[in-house]
């Protein structure tokens, strides 16, 4: 029998026997609990699930979200004259875009797109492609559609996309720390280290030793979570490029699902949270999700690097084998042992004449550079 296309706008529309069928809920972010604690906290999103089907079994699921995003963001992260800039923030101040963004948006990977092990992977690739066509169809009002994030290692795949007048292009890569099996506790860890990135580790945990830190539960994310939300709205507003701001309500839906395996740590200076940090532990990695701080204390407190510091601490102790730091402050993050994974994602405008104007642009867009520190012995 031939594939079938199925979309879902909510995860309790998809029937359990899908996720049975893909095997794909060891990976917590494909899990339906991970997924709908994003869609019930955030409603401003339209979020949809496509599964390709094979005689009434599932063989591949992809996630989408439609999310607007301002002229402003979007300038904020291109390289053009400073002028020019102000002039279009300007013209479209009030003015923002939609876009279809395939995988998602609130993630640092390739969480977009599963398939089923023993598929033909190109085959049931261009089969979920189409279904994302078929969705984009029927939402009218969108500008364009991106997917996110791929693997090197996923590009003979995702090179299809050009079928389908995709273009590609590169973007941050994931700055990824590789435990070693020996590296029992942070001293280990650091023993490794060349002496002066030890010493910045060391001056990291001296300058922020004032603050207290606490391990939140799901009545501390309840507590204290409109501090949580302007500390992370701090960070949202010095990123470069942020497609749509979390609501932090996420969280303590993914704290009663995920319990002891998603993290969130509190920092607080006599009495008063300035920081806090978020991790999933998702099989032998351990991922870093959102964090917040008070910039106008973190030059005093250290607040950011002992962030960096505690992540590396939480991979230890929870045994991970690999510490995903994510995007953006790459170069700091490689003063840790961080290692770029390149990604690459795909953008099309929804219409043919715009995509083929706009196609030389997308591909020369440049990621900024930075140095790759190389910090172990």
């Amino acid at each position: 029998m031939s594939l079938k296309t199925e979309i879902f706008n909510a995860v309790n529309k998809i029937p359990q026997s899908y996720w049975d069928n893909l095997k794909c809920c060891t990976n917590i972010y494909y899990s339906p609990e991970f997924l709908q604690a994003f869609e019930i906290a955030n409603k401003d999103i339209i979020f949809n699930y496509i599964f390709i089907t094979r005689n009434g079994e599932a063989i591949a699921f992809a996630n989408t979200q439609l999310v607007s995003i301002g002229i402003e963001t979007i300038t904020k992260n291109i390289r053009i004259n400073a002028w020019l800039k102000r002039h279009i923030n300007r013209i479209f101040c009030k003015s923002s875009i939609k876009i279809l963004f395939g995988g998602n948006i609130f993630l640092s990977g390739e969480y977009g797109t599963f398939l089923k092990e023993g598929e033909d992977k190109i085959k049931t690739f261009t089969y979920l492609a189409e279904g994302i066509q078929r969705l984009s169809k029927s939402l009218k009002k969108h500008n364009g559609l991106f997917l996110k994030d791929f693997k090197n290692e996923s590009i003979y795949i995702t090179k299809h996309l050009s079928k389908f007048d995709y273009t590609p292009m590169s973007v941050e890569p994931n700055m990824i720390i590789n435990l070693k099996a020996e590296w029992q506790t942070f001293a280990d860890y650091k023993s490794a280290l060349k002496s002066k990135y030890r010493v910045k580790a060391n001056k990291a945990d001296t300058k922020s030793n004032v603050l207290v830190s606490k391990v939140f539960d799901a009545d501390d994310i309840e507590i204290y979570k409109p501090q949580l939300q302007a500390l992370y709205q701090n960070t949202i507003d010095n990123a470069d490029f942020n497609a749509q701001v979390l609501d932090l309500n996420t969280y303590t839906y993914l704290k009663k699902s995920f319990s002891e395996a998603f993290t969130v740590i509190g920092y607080f200076k006599e009495k008063k949270l300035v920081g806090f940090l978020s991790a999933m532990k998702n099989g032998d990695n351990l991922d870093a999700h959102f964090i917040g701080l008070d910039y106008n204390k973190n030059k005093e407190l250290a607040i950011y690097p002992r962030i960096l510091n505690d992540y590396v601490r939480l991979g230890l102790s929870t045994n991970a084998k690999r510490i995903n730091l994510g995007r953006t402050a790459s170069e700091i993050k490689s003063t840790l042992g961080a290692q770029p994974e390149a990604l690459t994602c795909y953008f099309k405008h929804k219409s043919a004449l715009p995509n083929k104007v706009i196609r030389p642009f997308v591909k020369n867009i440049a990621i900024k550079t930075f140095k790759q520190h190389q910090p172990f012995k």
